[in-house]
């Protein structure tokens, strides 16, 4: 790649858990001699995904090549975060090949594409696609809609009524921004699902999209990367419910960091976490425990009231050992002395 060559950028958007650090761990470790880069977005204070990638690192994929930004939605903060990250990661000896960008499973792809039109970058990156998932099961499961041909039926009868939830619509803008639709966790959604998925999938974008189905994020890079579609100059195709809007705010959601001490019982967090999903109004939880005993730091995942924890590396003498979550829930619906008492007890 000549020094005067756009360094392509590939978005990587999608629902809370629907599995982009998967996606992008697999990418790494299977780049096909590409040298990577990679921004992750955090929604919340205490991050996650980053230090998972930065467990990937390979040479062709260091860990300082891998950055993250947790002061807020990537497309909020432009210029106090994303551009000087990029022009910090194209001044690199040598410089990637290709950038990778995590949003936030809350971000709106569009104002990020808007990003790439900055003075500062726009003559040496380019979006190579904007690549989108979600997650079969929850999908099939009408997840963002209890009964879309029923929300279909009252809003032709009612335009003036809004039956749509804010995560119906950062779902819709994420579809209708992309290039290319993963669908993620098709084991769990089975052969009916998965094609109830892809009919909710083709009834909200307003193109006709490739949609390839995936389990534990493996794809073959050269399905994902080298679209060449230089999306950030075909942003009027690409519409959004905040067409119009001068920005976006994320005031839909809030989140809260939980913290406390070591824990006993790994099996005995998940129930908690299960237990305060089912109350239906905590849509994410992620983080860390340390598990008295135990050399190795737990990984906690939960998307409602599926809930994953497994050990990731031990910790490092430079740590002290704790427990951290971080719980995202709509706003208005997130009540931290509840959650605390549910979680730390």
């Amino acid at each position: 790649m000549s020094d005067l060559s756009k360094v392509p950028v590939t978005i990587v958007t999608g629902f809370l858990g629907a599995g982009k650090t998967t996606l992008i761990s697999h990418l790494i470790r299977n780049a096909g001699g590409r040298r990577l880069a990679v921004v992750v977005n955090e929604f919340g204070t205490l991050g996650v995904d980053g230090d998972i990638l930065k467990g990937c690192a390979i040479p062709d994929c260091p860990a300082e090549n891998i950055v993250e930004l947790a002061n807020g939605c990537i497309c909020c903060t432009v210029a106090d975060d994303f551009i000087p990250t990029v022009e910090t990661l194209l001044a690199m000896e040598p410089r990637p090949d290709h950038i990778l960008i995590e949003t936030s499973g809350l971000a709106l792809p569009k104002p990020l594409l808007k990003a790439f039109d900055w003075p500062a970058i726009r003559s040496r990156i380019t979006v190579d696609g904007v690549i989108t998932l979600a997650d079969a099961e929850a999908v099939a499961a009408g997840r963002f809609a209890p009964d879309l041909a029923a929300v279909d039926a009252q809003r032709a009868a009612d335009p003036s009524i809004d039956h749509e939830t804010p995560l119906s619509e950062v779902f819709e803008d994420q579809l209708a921004c992309a290039d290319m639709v993963l669908l993620t966790k098709c084991d769990l959604a089975g052969p009916v699902g998965i094609a109830a998925a892809r009919a909710v999938i083709a009834n909200e974008t307003p193109r006709p999209l490739p949609t390839v189905e995936l389990v534990d994020g493996i794809v073959d890079p050269r399905v994902v990367l080298g679209l060449g579609a230089a999306a950030e100059d075909d942003i009027a195709a690409r519409p959004s419910h905040h067409d119009g809007e001068d920005e976006h705010e994320h005031d839909d959601f809030d989140s809260i960091v939980v913290a406390w001490g070591e824990i006993t019982d790994p099996d005995d967090l998940a129930r908690r976490i299960e237990t305060l999903a089912a109350g239906g109004d905590v849509l994410r939880v992620k983080g860390y425990a340390a598990v008295a005993g135990k050399p190795m730091r737990l990984l906690v995942q939960a998307v409602g009231a599926r809930v994953r924890v497994q050990y990731d590396r031990p910790w490092r003498g430079d740590e002290t050992r704790g427990t951290q979550l971080v719980v995202i829930a709509e706003q208005d619906r997130l009540d931290p002395p509840a959650i605390r008492a549910a979680l730390a007890g």
